[in-house]
């Protein structure tokens, strides 16, 4: 299973090995050993989620700030999605920078997003069913976010913007000049 290292340190690109026949098919999507053998991260995720979204939907950018940020391991079920990871490590020589990948039932590619990142996504196919795995658990006083079009971000989100659909929550999320700063 190859782990890819992304522009931003830490950050990775997970491509499991798929065993495919006439019955259909079987991949490891996590193990642990592995995990933490070729990222060098020791992390253990205590939560699950999966969400489900159809065309459009942009969920994020998100993120929990302090002793509750969050790392991800973020993968699609079904359908298809253009993932997005913003460095908000204030030391870090890539903060403010992004990587997108899109990840796909059909390439099974993963991302895992370290703790201090902002994270994000939004559905290119008809529907998607979207699952992670936190390493802390999600707490309201704690999250933030960062609008999904800061320009100074000048992230690309693969659709036109007539048809990108958020929550109330997300379309008033502030800049990345103004966003909670304590990750």
């Amino acid at each position: 299973m190859p782990f890819i290292e992304t522009a931003l340190a830490g950050a990775y690109i997970i491509e499991p090995r798929v065993f495919e026949d006439h019955r259909g098919y079987f991949f490891e999507c996590y193990n642990k050993n592995s995990f933490d053998k070729e990222t060098g991260a020791d992390v253990t995720f205590v939560q699950d989620n999966e969400s489900y979204s159809g065309f459009g939907t942009l969920r994020g950018l998100h993120y929990q700030a302090g002793e509750h940020a969050q790392a991800k391991l973020v993968r699609v079920i079904h359908g298809k999605v253009l993932d997005v990871a913003v460095d908000l490590r204030e030391d870090s020589p890539t903060y403010g920078q992004h990587i997108s990948v899109e990840l796909t039932a059909e390439n099974r590619k993963q991302l895992f997003v370290p703790r201090g990142f902002g994270h994000g996504f939004v559905v290119l196919s008809e529907t998607a069913l979207f699952a992670y795995k936190c390493d802390n658990f999600y707490n309201k006083e704690s999250e933030g976010g960062i609008m999904y079009n800061d320009p100074k971000l000048d992230i690309n989100w693969g659709i036109e913007e007539k048809d990108i659909v958020l929550s109330e929550k997300d379309g008033i999320l502030p800049t990345f000049g103004n966003h909670r700063k304590a990750i």
